[in-house]
């Protein structure tokens, strides 16, 4: 082994909450993996150190493993959710008390998922190379039943490790997300055993697959992306304060600010077409105003077209209004030409889990509407005047793999719309910023990211920045809008070959270590 034989051993005879301690230092290390850090060498080390942890914990001491997997875990997702924190100092007078509660509940519960694996894994009793394979696939089992159960919450998934590992992130557009973190997970808890004899050919021929990863993504790379002939886009990041973007006074001036930037002459020397204001650009309901809608009219001139984030209500006689997180296209006379209801809402943001328990407590969603917002349909593809047919997705719904886009009809771009304004300067915009390229990876689809304050890019269908606005800025980007390159593997087989993954690890770990502990 690489590592001093004295802290090999230390690891694995430590007991009780030593072993939790140790397990969650380990997780907050692989934690700084994650993007804007990228220090992706720290999950390789972290793997290795809580596989050690678990070597020597009976098979039958359950608790022991479920824990080691809980810590770990829980030293992850705190670190990786730590910005979350931000949102609870908007109205801090209101909500800052349940930010431990929220951040530490989160973590915890995400946890459960990793010590869950982790005792299945010590259930098994395979040793070494075994432990380390199956570990990969039970952990990503784990990311995937994460990402679904409860509404679901993939955030920081260990496959988005990638976004600092260069040209291995391309092998996306393969096998999407659950493949990157199984191929990761595996990489990380392997290479060790490259120093061992008996199993050291197997593992090197594992871990020849991470360099194959890397010349393929460098072959991807070299495709030539070209611009769809006649759309020019326009990218508005207003950078407007989240405490002040819903006080009504500033309503006035908030839609001001947006129509000037949207008529200022062109950036690169070509008619504007298409105009993307973020999430929730406006606290007043756009659609419902006769005024506002002539004022966009005049804005486009009767040629281009805007699409915004907005509040939408449907007005329903005898009942509640539903109130929906949407995304409005005005066509150049201020007509609302397609019309999209986001349909993954935040837990705690936008609906309130378990409302019957926490209300009575005193816990509310931190976006205030009457009730809760009400979620939309799900993932479609609209025809986009003067531009090819568009997919559109708000705010958290880009860190979803699954379902991202219509599967019956396929789009040719995406228009990804945030408020990130919640979360200040913190690691928060650019984790979601490395989600959002992941999808356009995975679709082999450009993106067009307008974020209220930052980070606003284009994003070729390869997931190279064509174009990018820093945090914390107001501005502007105008650029023509990129080809799609056509379906992706994982966009076509995505199941079939997640499923195909899965299995091959775990006969792979069958076969490296039946040999009980």
């Amino acid at each position: 082994m690489p590592f001093d034989a004295r802290a090999d051993t230390r690891l694995k005879y430590l007991l009780g909450w030593r072993r939790v301690g140790a397990a969650f230092l380990a997780g907050v290390l692989a934690a700084l993996a994650l993007p804007p850090l990228d220090l992706w060498p720290a999950l390789f080390l972290a793997v290795p150190a809580v596989l050690m942890l678990l070597e020597n914990i009976g098979r039958k001491n359950w608790r022991s493993a479920f824990l080691t997997g809980w810590g770990f875990g829980f030293g992850y997702f705190l670190f990786a959710f730590h910005w979350i924190a931000f949102a609870f100092f908007v109205n801090a007078h209101d909500y800052l008390w349940m930010m431990p509660f929220a951040v530490g509940g989160l973590a915890a519960s995400m946890a459960v998922y990793w010590g869950l694996a982790f005792l299945l894994v010590n259930m098994a009793g395979f040793r070494r190379l075994g432990q380390a394979v199956l570990l990969g696939v039970v952990l990503t089992l784990a990311e995937l039943l994460r990402g679904f159960l409860f509404t679901g919450f993939p955030w920081a998934q260990p496959g988005l490790v990638s976004d600092g590992m260069g040209a291995v992130a391309q092998t996306v557009s393969l096998w999407g997300m659950p493949g990157l973190t199984l191929l990761i997970v595996l990489w990380a808890g392997t290479w060790p055993l490259l120093f061992e004899r008996p199993q050291r050919l197997i593992a090197l021929l594992i871990m020849t697959t991470l360099p194959l990863s890397w010349a393929w993504g460098i072959f991807r790379l070299q495709t030539v992306v070209t611009d769809v002939a006649g759309v020019n886009i326009r990218i508005v990041q207003p950078n407007i304060p989240q405490e002040d973007k819903w006080r009504g006074d500033n309503a006035r001036a908030i839609f001001d600010q947006l129509l000037e930037m949207s008529a200022r002459p062109s950036g690169n020397g070509k008619p504007i077409t298409h105009i993307i204001w973020p999430e929730s650009a406006l606290a007043f309901l756009i659609d419902e105003s006769a005024a506002a809608r002539g004022e966009v009219a005049t804005m486009l001139g009767g040629a281009r077209v805007l699409v915004t984030g907005t509040l939408r209500r449907e007005v329903n006689a005898g009942s509640e209004d539903k109130v929906y997180n949407s995304v409005l296209t005005f066509d150049g006379s201020g007509n609302v030409a397609a019309s999209y209801d986001k349909w993954r809402l935040v837990p705690g943001g936008e609906f309130l889990p378990f409302e019957w328990l926490l209300q009575p407590l005193g816990f509310r969603k931190v976006v205030t509407v009457p009730g809760s917002f009400a979620a939309g349909q799900g993932p479609a593809t609209y025809d986009m005047p003067h531009a090819p047919p568009v997919s559109f997705s708000i705010c958290y719904e880009a860190i979803f793999p699954d379902w991202f886009v219509d599967s019956g009809v396929r789009p040719q771009w995406l228009v990804n719309v945030t408020n990130d304004g919640w979360f200040g300067n913190s690691t928060g915009p650019y984790q979601h910023l490395a989600q959002a390229r992941l999808r356009a990876m995975e679709q082999g689809l450009p993106m067009v990211r307008s974020a209220n304050t930052g980070v606003s890019a284009v994003i070729d269908p390869l997931g190279r920045y064509l174009a990018r606005l820093p945090l914390g800025q107001e501005g502007l980007i105008d650029w023509p809008l990129p080809l799609d390159l056509g379906s992706t593997p994982f966009s076509r087989y995505g199941a079939m070959i997640i499923f195909g993954l899965l299995l091959a690890g775990g006969i792979l770990a069958f076969v490296t270590g039946r040999n009980p502990r």
